[in-house]
């Protein structure tokens, strides 16, 4: 990467950035426990399974992890697939499961599925859309991603339907499928 290239990326993501790599380095290196940091913070004990909960904030109540970490959607993403690898998995990680996901507080354990990214590893999907973590977010309950436009769309909090949250205020949008053009949520 280009020094100038470099230089423009404010220093807060470049950090959150090292922290994800180093977490997803963590989880690479550790042996198939669960682990309570990085991608696997809301897997159960048994199986490494990821439960799926909700969160009650000032956009409304969202999806979270069962550790209560903030996950995400990207409206680049096609309906069961993600466009998210490279630096865009660093900054965002994928939501990753072990096991079959299990849903609890308002989310719905019928919108919860699992896709198979190109590295082998399950992601977990809500409503068809893929799941991510933000590396800004550096404790439970933050929303630091919310509205954020990096690699090419918006990243938005996830809604107990499966929509997207597009605003603070917890406006929502409904989610539609992604166009064969490259479309996806708004």
């Amino acid at each position: 990467m280009s020094k100038s290239l470099l230089t423009r990326i404010p220093v807060p993501v470049r950090f959150g950035a090292l922290i994800a790599v180093a977490l997803t380095a963590a989880a690479c290196g550790s042996s198939g426990s669960s682990s309570s940091t990085g991608a696997q913070a809301g897997a159960s004990a048994s199986g490494g399974a990821m439960v799926i909960s909700t969160k009650s904030g000032s956009a409304g109540t969202f999806l979270t992890d069962g550790s209560g970490r903030t996950v995400y959607l990207w409206v680049k993403d096609g309906t069961g697939s993600s466009a998210c690898s490279g630096a865009c998995a660093a900054l965002w990680p994928p939501v990753t499961t072990g096991g079959s996901p299990t849903a609890s507080g308002s989310a719905k354990a019928s919108d919860l599925g699992t896709i198979t990214r190109s590295d082998g590893a399950k992601q977990v999907t809500y409503d068809g859309h893929p799941l991510y973590y933000y590396a800004g977010d550096s404790s439970t309950g933050q929303t630091n991603g919310q509205g954020t436009d990096s690699f090419g769309a918006k990243w938005w909090l996830v809604a107990p339907a499966g929509t997207s949250i597009t605003s603070a205020g917890g406006g929502t949008t409904p989610s539609a499928p992604a166009s064969s053009a490259g479309g996806g949520w708004s």
